[in-house]
């Protein structure tokens, strides 16, 4: 058992479990939403958290990073095992195609196992689906969870992106309204250092988003 899994949000910068590989790619026609609830690291049940989950977009490329886990059965098992608890906010595995940056048509790895989420309120409880920028941006600026603060796991995706060179409009405009909210001085895609969380040191006074209580997951980050 030899097995490679596709990160797109904090497994980007944070992989948290023994790898043998790391290869930054993409994969193609989905994007990256901040449409899942997070109630256990960056969020609470009270006051969740929005994080990263994918959605089928047609034409659009997904960048990020594959990882590969190899060399027996126990090592494999154990990342596997590490990433189901850290993911269990997300209710289905998906196997996609992966490609390496210049290599677009014919895929690198195929197989490839990535943690998404069923876009559906009623079956899926973390689902929480889109909603304005601005509605966005304040539960953003706002949550926080045994893990730190929504607005950090943002701005280090954001930094990320940023340091596979595959800056993301979508992130930035989010990360952006954010920075509005909280009064800090917003940065664009041009600019060629991105604050970071240890650059955002202040504290919001903004009185929390109000959402439907959620329950039941790990303090883990994801």
């Amino acid at each position: 058992m030899v097995f490679w899994v596709f990160g797109y949000g904090s497994l980007v910068w944070n992989p948290g479990f023994e790898y043998d590989e790391k290869v930054i790619g993409f994969i193609k026609e989905y994007r990256r939403v901040f449409d899942l609830a997070c109630i256990d690291h960056r969020g609470t049940p009270q006051h969740p958290a929005r994080t990263c989950t994918l959605e089928k977009s047609q034409g659009s490329l997904c960048w990020g990073a594959a990882y590969c886990v190899r060399g027996g059965l126990e090592k494999e098992k154990a990342a596997m095992e590490y990433l189901e608890r850290r993911e269990c906010e997300y209710d289905e595995k998906t196997l996609v195609d992966f490609y390496k940056e210049g290599e677009s048509e014919v895929p690198l790895l195929t197989g490839v196992i990535v943690f998404t989420s069923t876009p559906d309120t009623i079956s899926n409880k973390y689902y929480l689906g889109p909603a304005p920028l601005e509605e966005m941006a304040r539960q953003i600026a706002t949550a926080t969870g045994p893990c730190g603060d929504n607005r950090d796991y943002l701005f280090s995706l954001e930094k990320a992106m940023f340091d596979i060179g595959h800056e993301e409009d979508y992130v930035i405009e989010l990360a952006n309204e954010v920075r509005k909210v909280l009064g800090i001085v917003s940065v664009t895609a041009k600019e060629k250092k991105l604050s970071g969380p240890s650059l955002v040191p202040l504290k919001s006074s903004l009185s929390p988003v109000k959402l439907a209580t959620l329950s039941g997951a790990i303090a883990m980050d994801s």
